[in-house]
């Protein structure tokens, strides 16, 4: 079995949990969010101020779907009550960020600048012009945002020049070095 799946998630206050036929909608002070789970696996059920979720057979694929949903269910709880956030910083010169609206414009080397419109339910924070903050309640939307703002321009590995996490280690690589022949 799961060892994941065996944790109860814990409500804090003000989360609302509500468990329909196969959806489970979480509500909270950030906003609301569902999802749908497979209901002839496993049964979710809330139990003084705990969330459980416990499998209905102990076939291979039930256990497999078992702490995914459990981590899935968190995630949730998390992100109405607390709410998700990734930093992006901006390395090389003359690289910067800004706010457009709500979007981002990145000047990132190429001849025009790159507008980055922003998807329902994400902030964006430039505190100054080489750090992006992404934010928002859904986990999963914020990391596949801050990869798609990434993907714009990936680290180069010579000069390190490029978007990275706020918390990535670049691994550079030794340049090519000019061999003088002394004869």
């Amino acid at each position: 079995m799961s060892r994941i799946g065996k944790l109860p998630v814990l409500l804090p206050g003000g989360v609302e949990i509500k468990i329909d036929r196969g959806n489970v909608a979480v509500k909270g002070k950030m906003g609301e969010l569902s999802m749908e789970f497979d209901s002839s696996s496993v049964k979710i059920g809330v139990n003084d101020n705990k969330l459980i979720v416990s499998p209905l057979s102990s076939s291979k694929e039930v256990r497999s779907k078992y702490g995914l949903y459990r981590s899935l269910l968190n995630n949730m709880v998390t992100g109405v009550n607390e709410g998700f956030s990734r930093t992006l910083k901006i390395v090389g010169v003359g690289y910067r960020a800004s706010l457009k609206g709500g979007d981002l414009e990145i000047m990132i080397g190429y001849s025009n600048p790159v507008s980055f419109k922003k998807p329902t339910g994400i902030t964006f924070e430039v505190p100054d012009n080489t750090t992006i903050i992404v934010k928002g309640i859904d986990k999963q939307l914020v990391g596949e945002t801050a990869a798609e703002i990434r993907d714009i321009r990936k680290p180069e590995p010579y000069k390190g020049k490029g978007i990275r996490y706020a918390d990535e280690l670049v691994r550079r690589k030794v340049g090519k070095t000019s061999v003088s022949s002394a004869k």
